[in-house]
């Protein structure tokens, strides 16, 4: 921001707190003007700043709407930023001490974020409800009105006929289900329409498997397993207790606002060229496709495939692809680490000491904040949260950049009862705090904090281990895609750690580390190289040789199954040196020399090897034939044009004996007189 232009608005929300220092205006470059009711008595100085050119900061976001509303009425186009300081640092026990954290955190919301793309899905309103009884089709009743009903009932035993037909009433089981919202596929077994003439009860006709039902949204009322995994995370899927009469009546309001065009984000990004998923047919990394809660993500040849649609957004896969292949968009890696960067960076610019930082979320994180401030101690004056669209989202390129800068403890805030599995951010906190133990921070930094009460949340956030932070932060401005900046922070990182070890060991599955070759085995076939996904493993096109770049290794694995001599063998670390070398030789040989045109081709000792084998144990090579062996000298040109100059036959062995069978066998005993039976 332009300090002649940008207006930074800071109020004590009716003397309630302190009210920021001068370093918030000089942490994003703007004129500070302070007061105590912007929303109410002051209202008109926010007016005039709006009417105005320049841009807006206001540290308030609960009048956010009436200010936007102004903003409006004043013709703005760019309408203002806005920040918490009141919930996440003024309403605290600590307040007094907070004027560096509010400065941080000004700073932070000054950052530019990226657009958010969208992914768009449109419903028709063609639904199908799947119950076990007259609740189903009394469900029905309530949305023919709105929506294209269908009534799918597993076991109807004894269910009244409907008086009239006002949507159809089938039989049947959900064997399978796959889609969202606008595009479900069912997939049905014991399907069976009813008879028209049921009387008391519905009787159906003969039944068959694996009938196909298309719909646009699915209410679930049959109380069974739910058809999908994560499914509260599933658009358009709907699912009720039916011995929940409210929750009956929720989802079926729900069910009847489903008609019309959606827009939900687009979570993450991928780019197939850089994925590790496999190779040949040969499957390398699965991180993903073991991760995601919602079955997005599916094998789709050398790579994975990801249906927007159905992402929710949790953002693992992001955080633990070692490549970079998927990519949080709801931001960008690295727009998060600028945000962070900001935070920190003017934290410590303004005096502040011991940093952590709470990584949060805006539905559960924000609300548990919120509760804290109003209701109990709030956050301490030294815990500075950092909102992102999950938590889960966190990968290890932030933690690094967060102790880089100088943070000593980082915490994620997650729910009591989280609503996906979180597997991958549990591993991806083991590798951080394996790494930043290992150089000097201390141990445990990294926390993952499941709680739903606020006052839990301030005293497991007092009881944290305290690190030792860096004594001379980075500074650096991290951009570019995804791995770049995690190399980045992990350089960085070393440079500043307090112990800077250059092997740290990691845990199995880590998504850094090394290869170990077994030199006397290999051949340099290099079918490892052909199978690397991020090129760490290379030859030379010069000579014979293996190079491996440690940097660019995921521990996918490929190299290791690929591999036909079974020769090498991926091992989990960080190793510094390594990644600062480039890359090294693993083994090189001389190339062996056309006997005939002085051409490289193969390594000597491979030629020389299947010369050995071939003089002594095979009939073309050996005895009289051995000048043949001149052939496997040669490089693959001059060996055919001497095949053909010559008339060599590769299929001109000697005459073989003919076949015996058991009455040549017989005949001939006959012949020396001896008894063919005996």
């Amino acid at each position: 921001m332009a300090a002649s232009t940008a207006t930074l608005f800071v109020c004590s929300c009716e003397r309630t707190m302190p009210i920021a220092p001068a370093a918030a205006g000089e942490a994003v470059g703007a004129k500070m003007i302070e007061g105590h009711q912007f929303c109410g008595a002051e209202l008109d100085r926010v007016r005039a700043a709006l009417n105005a050119k320049g841009e807006i900061i206001i540290a308030c976001t609960a009048q956010a709407p009436l200010f936007v509303e102004v903003a409006e009425d004043a013709g703005r186009e760019i309408l203002p930023t806005f920040v918490n300081i009141r919930e996440t640092a003024g309403w605290s026990k600590d307040a007094a001490l907070t004027g560096p954290k509010m400065a941080a955190l000004i700073a932070a919301a000054a950052e530019p974020m990226p657009p958010i793309l969208q992914v768009t899905l449109e419903s028709k309103g063609v639904a199908l409800i799947y119950g076990r009884d007259e609740l189903a089709i009394e469900a029905g009743r309530k949305l023919a009105d709105r929506l294209d009903i269908t009534v799918l009932i597993a076991d109807p035993g004894d269910v009244a006929p409907p008086r009239s037909n006002e949507f159809p009433v089938y039989r049947g089981k959900i064997r399978s289900a796959k889609g969202h919202l606008g595009q479900f596929e069912l997939t049905i077994d014991n399907f069976a329409r009813p008879a028209p003439s049921s009387r008391d009860k519905l009787l159906f006709g003969d039944a068959r498997d694996g009938a196909i039902s298309n719909c646009d949204l699915v209410l679930d009322l049959s109380g069974g397993t739910p058809l999908f995994s994560a499914h509260e995370l599933r658009p358009g899927y709907l699912r009720a207790d039916p011995g929940d009469p409210a929750a009956v009546e929720r989802a079926i309001a729900e069910a009847g606002q489903l008609v019309g065009t959606f827009d939900k984000p687009r979570y993450v990004n991928f780019d197939a060229a850089l994925c590790a998923h496999s190779r040949s047919g040969i499957t390398g990394c699965t991180r993903c496709l073991d991760l995601c809660p919602t079955g997005a993500i599916v094998p789709a040849g050398d790579h994975v495939a990801i249906d927007p649609a159905v992402c929710a957004g949790c953002g693992q896969c992001a955080a633990s692809c070692p490549t970079g292949a998927v990519s949080y968009a709801l931001p960008p890696a690295d727009a998060v680490m600028r945000r962070l960067r900001a935070l920190l960076l003017t934290y410590a610019k303004a005096g502040g000491r011991e940093p952590h930082v709470l990584i949060h979320d805006g539905e559960h994180g924000e609300a548990l904040i919120d509760a804290l401030a109003r209701f109990g101690d709030g956050l301490p004056a030294n815990v500075l949260p950092l909102r992102l669209n999950e938590v889960t989202q966190a990968g290890p390129e932030i933690f690094a950049a967060a102790f880089a800068y100088g943070v000593a403890g980082v915490s994620l805030l997650a729910r009591g009862k989280p609503k996906h599995e979180m597997a991958g951010t549990y591993r991806i906190v083991e590798t951080a705090n394996r790494i930043t133990e290992g150089l000097g921070f201390g141990a445990g930094l990294v926390r993952v904090i499941e709680t739903d009460d606020p006052d839990h949340l301030r005293v497991v956030r007092d009881a944290a281990p305290k690190g030792v932070a860096a004594k001379r932060p980075a500074t650096f401005a991290p951009r570019g895609a995804k791995r770049g900046v995690l190399e980045t922070a992990f350089t960085e990182l070393h440079r500043v750690a307090p112990a800077p070890a250059d092997v740290i060991a990691l845990e199995k599955g880590a998504p850094f580390g090394g290869v170990i070759l077994d030199v006397e085995g290999c051949t340099l076939c290099l079918s490892c190289v052909a199978a690397c996904p991020t090129s760490a493993l290379t030859d030379n096109t010069d000579k014979p040789m293996l190079r491996f770049n440690e940097s660019l290794c995921v521990q996918c694995g490929l190299c290791q199954s690929t591999c036909p001599e079974r020769v090498i063998k991926i091992e989990p670390r960080l190793d510094f040196a390594a990644w600062q070398a480039g890359a090294r030789v693993l083994k090189e040989e001389e190339p062996f020399l056309c006997i005939i045109c002085a051409k490289p081709f193969g390594t000597k000792s491979t030629v020389e090897r299947v010369i050995a084998k071939l003089e002594t144990r095979h009939w073309m090579f050996s005895g009289e034939n051995a000048h043949r062996l001149d052939i496997v000298r040669m490089c693959e040109d001059c060996r055919i044009e001497k095949s053909v100059n010559e008339g060599f036959d590769p299929h001109a062995a000697p005459q073989r004996p003919p076949v015996m069978t058991t009455q040549d066998y017989l005949r001939a005993r006959e012949r020396k007189g001896e008894d063919p039976l005996s």
